[in-house]
């Protein structure tokens, strides 16, 4: 015999429910029947009583839903944060250099099943953003380096990417605030097919409650310049993986100083210093890699804009 606490006991009808969450009746039963979310108690009549718990999962998918997720993958991600509590005896002993270590055995065995299955357990290690600092990040420089000395194929690295890649901007989608007071367009250096620590600021950015509009990789000039004209934002994010300090780099930092206008921009990325020089002489800034300090160069470069657009000009000291 089963106990149900008084407080997880069902109190609501469907139709209430669809008024609650904005979610239809018939959507509601879809949902039940394809993915098991939710999953709602039923009277001696029949009738499904729904719980506070059912009505904050079936918010939960719907704004995943409305974010562009599929609704088979929204009731999954919400599933997998659900469990967490399930999950803990098995976290305690876990590490993210465990979950980096089996993530890298699921890349030695080109085995895809066990890759995903292995960033989902990730998932549970903390917030966004941690895991992307903790995991995904160090999880990434791992895998270029095996690659650049033969350990690893260009499969096996495009492969990981793409998956750890659709998890980031899933975990973007969560975490993107309601209500931004800043936004930042963030773009790959034009020669650069690295996304994924384009992905890793905009989840910084987003818990400042800054919105990140990401343009992807190999994004040239003249596409920040249209981003710049059409969405006015407060800063511009470029990510440079590889690159190397030439002329050429030169003339290309030149331009994208120009597409920027009077917009505050930074470069970023595991050869961002190497181009220090470079970026400072152009007028932009070299993002830092720790968080914190990334935060304060943020505020520090968005707060010098005035309520116009323009940089306001600076106070003498």
């Amino acid at each position: 015999m089963s106990i149900v606490l008084v407080s997880d006991a069902g109190r609501y009808r469907i139709q209430s429910v669809a008024e609650m969450t904005g979610v239809s009746a018939a959507t509601l039963r879809a949902w039940e029947r394809r993915y098991g979310i939710p999953s709602p108690q039923r009277t001696a009549s029949a009738y499904r009583l729904y719980t506070d718990h059912d009505v904050e999962l079936i918010r939960r998918v719907r704004e995943l839903c409305e974010n562009g997720v599929a609704p088979a993958q929204a009731a999954q991600m919400v599933q997998a944060r659900g469990s967490a509590r399930e999950e803990a005896v098995h976290l305690e002993a876990d590490t993210a250099e465990l979950a980096i270590q089996r993530i890298l055995a699921g890349v030695d065995r080109f085995d895809v099943d066990m890759i995903e299955a292995a960033v989902r357990h990730a998932t549970f290690l903390g917030e966004a953003t941690t895991l992307y600092e903790r995991v995904y990040g160090p999880l990434m420089i791992e895998v270029g380096e095996r690659w650049h000395a033969g350990a690893l194929s260009i499969g096996q690295e495009h492969m990981v990417s793409e998956i750890v890649g659709s998890v980031l901007r899933d975990l973007l989608r969560m975490v993107r605030p309601a209500s931004p007071s800043t936004t930042a367009v963030l773009g790959c250096l034009a020669d650069d097919e690295h996304v994924l620590p384009l992905l890793g600021v905009a989840l910084q950015l987003a818990g400042s409650n800054m919105r990140a509009v990401v343009l992807g990789a190999r994004t040239p000039p003249s596409a920040i310049r249209h981003a710049v004209a059409e969405v006015r934002p407060d800063l511009v994010g470029l990510s440079t993986t590889l690159a190397q300090p030439s002329e050429s780099m030169a003339k290309l930092l030149a331009e994208y100083a120009e597409a920027c206008g009077r917009t505050p921009w930074l470069v970023g990325g595991p050869a961002a210093e190497r181009l220090r020089g470079l970026v400072e002489a152009c007028g932009g800034v070299v993002a830092p890699a720790d968080r914190t300090q990334l935060q304060g160069v943020v505020e520090r470069l968005t707060n010098t804009r005035s309520g116009d657009g323009s940089v306001a000009p600076a106070r003498a000291s």
